[in-house]
């Protein structure tokens, strides 16, 4: 049986990576969550320390965590080259 905390998982694809360009918002980097069905945008709160501006100009990609922030389920930058696909 599917549980509403495994469709919820599924929808908002936690474990799941996503090339992602990002915002600033309130001093947080938030990005589209590029699933439609996802009830919630990404605020990107870990991994910060990989991006040289902020926000950066290229996509980067983003890791969706288990967390909620103000809303938005969390996401850690895991890759900032712009040539990776």
């Amino acid at each position: 049986m599917t549980s509403i905390r495994d469709l919820l998982g599924e929808s908002l694809g936690i474990g799941e990576t996503y090339r992602l360009r990002l915002e600033e918002h309130d001093e947080t980097l938030v990005a589209d969550h590029p699933n439609d069905a996802s009830p919630m945008d990404i605020a990107v709160v870990e991994g910060l320390n990989r991006l040289e501006e902020r926000p950066p100009p290229e996509p980067v990609t983003v890791e969706v965590v288990a967390r909620v922030i103000d809303g938005c389920i969390a996401g850690r930058v895991v890759d900032t080259d712009p040539d990776h696909r």
